[in-house]
């Protein structure tokens, strides 16, 4: 069992929001880029809801001291990506992204959102690259990443790793909608993809974890390195309904795998679950994992799914 020891929300969104009517809540789905003296999360965001309560998303970042990634040393002035044009599968939000060097430039993966009718929304995987990391341009108005056949809607949650043999994406897709007390609640399981270039992807066409909770539990947030000879994946879990309160909520899980395509869940090993008090004492989720210094660190969201911020903990021991 791993133990983290948890060093407190690092990020409220309600303490920089002044003259970012961007950044009015949430600081959701953290994800790491290391700097020489800073490390880089990115995350998204939301400015106040439309008279209809509709929300827009968009993704910025916060520059924490790399010495002590408890002090905030930068907030960025405005979103990485602006929303995308009339009509494009991103129109209404990205959320969330994950980025990484690629050679001299900065690639980030994202998720975009447009609305929908019958169901709130639905969200393909989209591909913009940068050179300072601090404002990014699509490389198309299209996703890199679309539903399709055996994945027909909701492909979210990006994280891009490189590992020896190429790009590999993990990723959630959804399953099926469901109704639940009138209101559809998607439910949605990790994937993964692998690429030779970053842009034309092979999926693998199936979930990579088995669900524990109940069959129609939603995954998301798969954030897989490698480490002591196997890979880890560290998740989170939720009922596929009334999943907004404590009983039901997020909470972060793991599995271990030798070669990315089996996979063994053992949630006994996360060794993090909410506090007794306290911002996180509802939900624990949207877990992202980054080692610095010798030391290895998680980024992980507390009630409201990130409404109130961001928290990191830090692992005791290393990962095996």
């Amino acid at each position: 069992m791993f133990t983290w020891n948890k060093l407190g929300r690092i990020f409220d969104p309600a303490m920089h929001s002044s003259g970012r009517p961007w950044l009015a809540g949430f600081a959701q789905a953290p994800s790491s880029l290391l700097f020489d003296d800073f490390i880089r999360i990115y995350f998204s965001c939301r400015p106040p809801a439309e008279p209809n309560g509709n929300y827009v998303s968009y993704s910025a970042f916060v520059d924490l001291d790399r010495s002590d990634p408890t002090k905030v040393l930068r907030v960025s002035d405005q979103p990485i990506l602006p929303l995308g044009a009339l009509g494009t599968f991103d129109e209404f939000g990205t959320y969330p992204v994950s980025v990484i060097r690629h050679g001299s430039r900065y690639r980030a993966y994202y998720a975009g959102w447009t609305r929908c009718e019958s169901v709130p929304f639905n969200v393909g995987i989209g591909i913009a690259e940068s050179d300072d990391a601090v404002t990014f341009q699509r490389l198309g108005n299209g996703p890199v990443l679309p539903y399709s056949l055996n994945e027909p809607f909701v492909l979210s949650g990006p994280k891009i790793r490189w590992f020896e043999d190429g790009w590999h994406l993990f990723y959630i897709a959804g399953r099926r909608w469901k109704l639940v007390n009138g209101r559809p609640e998607p439910v949605y399981k990790i994937r993964h993809a692998r690429s030779n270039d970053g842009l034309v992807w092979e999926k693998s066409d199936v979930d990579l974890i088995e669900s524990r909770i109940e069959p129609d539990e939603a995954q998301a947030s798969p954030d897989v390195f490698f480490a002591n000879g196997r890979y880890h994946m560290f998740f989170c879990y939720r009922y596929s309904a009334d999943f907004r309160g404590k009983a039901n909520g997020y909470r972060i899980g793991y599995a271990s795998s030798p070669d990315l395509r089996t996979w063994f869940r053992d949630d006994r090993k996360a060794g993090i679950d909410v506090s007794p008090q306290g911002w996180d004492e509802e939900m624990i989720s949207y877990p992202h994992v980054f080692a610095a210094d010798g030391r290895t660190y998680m980024a992980y969201l507390g009630n409201g799914v990130g409404r109130h911020g961001f928290g990191l903990a830090v692992l005791d021991g290393e990962l095996a």
